[in-house]
């Protein structure tokens, strides 16, 4: 059997310290692994306390045969000394943030600041601890009037908690045009080939969809310009089906300001509809964008755009299963 034996009295105070109170977890569990050998303990049963393999604890027992306290640490370790410190790091994640899509600005700053050349794949790899790369969104949050904006949040909020307890039905109302150039910029390729596309926008499959909460839609699409017309038949269409009051949440393109539709308003109060107008530049308060967001760049697939008419069979199925195969979590 293998053993330590025979510690020193200074030894076992300086194991005992190292196993509490060093800063290094793999320290800590060898110079545990040292003391249990010295009482007695077999390999089998060190590696079990410890959680490792009869093997690694032999291996701790030879290097502390060999090297004593020494052979607690870890030998050092080959390779090219480290070319950036923290400070350095700092800085460049302070030139991301005034440069986020320039990394020779960067290199160039590091150099000509801190001293320090780097390689791009190096830069890269500490930016990436705390960043990725990936598409700028475009916001119209700054030409937006904010106390509209959280006034209008909340009443829809509270429309809301009135449709979870079954008192009204919310909608939310907007439309999407699908042409067969796909909107996926990105995807998983195999490294040297590339996916390729045809870009082919031809005709346009123009869809209008009242949605709710709850995953239920209902969805009009054509292959005709959407005008007021089309959109005040939709809601008439649609209101036929209202089974009990209904709020509907639309934004302010221009068919929804058209005297036609506004006319329509009075009547269709009447017959427990109401619409509701979002602010100005508010589009993440109307809940279909995250419809729309989904089948084009989720649920859609490459085969969808190989004809116009696949096209129409895909957004079709997308509808027909949409609350089972195809849903959305809503926060």
């Amino acid at each position: 059997m293998k053993y330590v034996s025979g510690l020193a009295e200074a030894e076992a105070c300086t194991l005992e310290c190292a196993h509490k109170n060093h800063p290094s977890a793999r320290v800590r569990n060898r110079a545990h692994m040292i003391i249990l050998s010295n009482k007695g303990y077999q390999l089998k049963d060190i590696a079990d306390i410890c959680g490792v393999t009869r093997q690694a604890v032999s291996r701790v027992i030879n290097r502390w045969e060999k090297r004593g306290l020494r052979g607690l640490y870890d030998d050092p370790r080959p390779g090219k000394p480290r070319l950036l410190t923290p400070e350095d790091e700092d800085f460049i994640h302070k030139m991301v943030d005034e440069e986020p899509r320039s990394i020779n600005k960067i290199l160039i700053s590091l150099e000509d600041q801190r001293g320090k050349k780097s390689s791009k794949s190096t830069l890269r790899r500490v930016i990436r601890k705390k960043r990725v790369w990936k598409r700028i969104r475009k916001s119209l949050k700054g030409k937006r009037d904010e106390n509209k904006y959280r006034k209008k949040q909340n009443e829809i909020i509270q429309l809301e908690e009135r449709r979870k307890k079954g008192e009204i039905d919310v909608r939310y109302f907007d439309g999407a045009g699908f042409n067969e150039t796909p909107c996926v910029p990105y995807a998983y390729q195999p490294k040297g080939e590339y996916i390729e596309i045809t870009p082919a926008r031809g005709q346009t499959l123009n869809v209008l969809a009242f949605m709710n909460k709850d995953n239920e839609c209902t969805p009009f699409m054509f292959e005709c310009t959407v005008n007021t017309d089309v959109v005040v038949a939709c809601f008439e269409s649609f209101i036929k089906t209202a089974a009990k009051e209904t709020y509907i949440i639309i934004d302010n393109a221009p068919v929804h300001k058209s005297n036609k539709f506004l006319s329509c308003l009075p009547e269709w109060e009447k017959k427990g509809v109401n619409i509701v107008f979002l602010p100005e530049y508010s589009p993440e308060l109307n809940a279909i964008e995250i419809l729309w967001r989904k089948m084009k760049y989720e649920w859609l697939p490459f085969a969808a755009y190989a004809s116009f008419q696949k096209l129409t069979e895909w957004i079709e199925d997308i509808f027909v299963n949409f609350g089972s195969q195809y849903v959305i979590e809503f926060t």
